[in-house]
């Protein structure tokens, strides 16, 4: 038991004068920059689901000619 409190102040001690935080100015670019990445991916997916759709719809629609 000894070593999980030992542990948890190691670990206190860390993140409280170890790890270096971003800035509130820093943290919100990141966030916008996260937010437009996965729009641009989201986009990009939803154009190639659409697109091979259209491509399976159009190749099913002239098998059945």
């Amino acid at each position: 038991m000894a070593k999980v409190v030992e542990f948890i102040k190691e670990s206190y001690d860390e993140m409280t004068s170890k790890v270096t935080w971003p800035t509130w100015g820093e943290l919100q670019s990141s966030a916008i920059l996260v937010l437009v990445a996965s729009l641009i991916i989201a986009l990009v997916i939803f154009a190639m689901d659409k697109g091979s759709t259209f491509v399976l719809d159009t190749f099913y629609k002239s098998l059945s000619n």
